[in-house]
């Protein structure tokens, strides 16, 4: 299993790993939206991708849009994690094609419940 962590804040990157990697997933990392889509391209047995929305170069909208353009990534889980919590904001990550959202700050176990809702399988949690 690999989860792909894209934020432009290392420590961030770090806590993130540290939680998927305790639920057995390898990881890979990029600063943006235009290094997790050559991640991507890298690495396209990736299952899980946890993205912040404010980032250089290529924010996590504009990433889930061009995710969600190609029907390759159809079975992609997507999760924003992000300090936007603006309803129309929210809103248009959805339409776009966000899976779930977990609001910074956030605690290991929101992010574990946000992950089974979207059906990251449950084995990974026993």
């Amino acid at each position: 299993m690999q989860a792909l962590i894209i934020d432009d804040s290392r420590a961030m990157r770090r806590i993130l790993k540290l939680i998927v990697s305790q639920l057995g997933f390898e990881t890979i990392e990029a600063e943006n939206g235009r290094e997790g889509l050559n991640q991507l391209r890298q690495f396209p047995e990736t299952e899980l991708v946890l993205v912040d929305w404010n980032m250089p170069e290529m924010n996590g909208l504009e990433f889930i849009e061009i995710i969600r353009s190609n029907p390759n990534y159809d079975d992609l889980k997507l999760v924003m994690v992000t300090t936007e919590t603006e309803p129309t904001r929210m809103a248009r990550a959805l339409m776009a094609g966000v899976d779930e959202f977990v609001m910074k700050p956030f605690t290991s176990e929101i992010l574990v419940e946000k992950l089974q809702l979207i059906g990251v399988t449950a084995r990974q949690f026993d």
